[in-house]
């Protein structure tokens, strides 16, 4: 009971830490480029990969609890059972608002750790302002999920012994394959996105930008 407890907590805690990263990928970088300080600029990339690495273990949080049946948690409790099969136990883990809400932050995250990984050919300004304005976009929805939305919040009464079933609308293999494929196809065009406004912020909306965001553009259409 005790270790299944903790567990949320630590996946809370590293979904917090997930806020704080990137608020300092919003502000670090975007400071850096309009003072023209290298140092700064050059830490959107670390506070990149921070970012997904704590979004990474609140989400990998989440799914031990749903394989390990803590119905303490009301997400778990409500879209899951002791009898469900260990795939559609993982499956449940988008199968329901909070869920899905983690897993469009992690989507997030890494595209976000992608573009900071491939925008080596970038000018610094310009990859600065990219990843601060991907940075602002986890702000509002790591807020949303921590403050209106947490996939970790506990029965303030007993747990229940059992869940409820997943809605058997959903124990279909499609549901495993499909929320990912497309939550990767939505949020990959953020990267076209905010391109685009860091090439505004920076005045230079120009066919360099067009460039670069073509790719990703592909991508995110496959």
């Amino acid at each position: 009971r005790r270790e299944k407890i903790m567990i949320a907590e630590y996946g809370l805690l590293a979904l917090i830490m997930g806020l704080v990263s990137a608020m300092a990928l919003t502000t670090i970088p975007m400071w850096g480029a309009w003072r023209g300080n290298i140092a700064a600029m050059h830490s959107a990339r670390p506070l990149s990969l921070s970012l997904f690495v704590f979004c990474a273990i609140s989400f990998a949080m989440l799914c031990i609890s749903f394989l390990s049946d803590d119905f303490s948690l009301v997400v778990v409790a409500s879209n899951s059972n002791s009898m469900l099969p260990s795939f559609y136990k993982f499956s449940a883990v988008w199968g329901n608002h909070e869920g899905s809400m983690l897993l469009w932050i992690l989507v997030l995250a890494s595209w976000t750790m992608a573009v900071a990984i491939f925008s080596s050919d970038l000018p610094v300004k310009l990859m600065a302002r990219v990843l601060a304005v991907m940075g602002s976009i986890s702000i509002g929805f790591i807020s949303f999920s921590i403050f209106t939305s947490n996939p970790f919040a506990r029965h303030l009464a007993s747990a229940p012994l059992d869940g409820q079933e997943l809605n058997p609308l959903l124990q279909d293999i499609g549901m495993i394959i499909h929320p990912p494929l497309l939550n990767m196809g939505y949020v990959a065009f953020a990267s076209a996105i905010v391109s685009a406004i860091a090439a505004l912020l920076g005045g230079r909306l120009d066919a360099a930008w067009a460039r670069w965001c073509r790719p990703w553009a592909n991508v995110a259409w496959s």
